[in-house]
């Protein structure tokens, strides 16, 4: 699958959360939920990952951790908040940059209406 096909497939799979269970619940809930409907939709999810750092030529593995890492290229940063921030933006934009990647989705479960919810971040396209 090419980037957005997979981009697709989070942000339909976030809707269909969203519907079902409503905004408000911890953004824990929502993790663990998506991670397995992207699964169940046949996609590899990978849970709580760490995004290691680099400094003065050591690697440190502790530095972030992502949310949710999905076909080893997009990063999924989830939110359960009124509403997003810009600093949201920016760490998922950093996650972004350590791993070399691409694209990743900002979801804002919290918000009413999840279509004002979600952000696309990019990093270099």
């Amino acid at each position: 699958m090419d980037l957005n096909s997979i981009s697709g497939t989070i942000v339909d799979a976030a809707f269909h959360i969203h519907r079902t269970l409503g905004p408000g619940l911890l953004e824990s809930v929502y993790e663990v939920v998506l991670a397995h409907e992207l699964g169940r939709r046949g996609l590899k999810v990978e849970r709580q990952k760490p995004v290691p750092i680099e400094f003065e030529g050591i690697r440190f593995e502790e530095g972030f951790r992502a949310d949710l890492i999905v076909e080893h290229c997009v990063v999924v940063e989830l939110k359960s908040v009124e509403e997003l921030s810009r600093v949201h933006s920016k760490q998922l934009l950093t996650y972004l940059r350590l791993l070399d990647y691409r694209l990743g989705p900002l979801i804002n479960f919290g918000a009413p209406v999840i279509k004002d919810g979600i952000r696309r971040i990019v990093n270099r396209l």
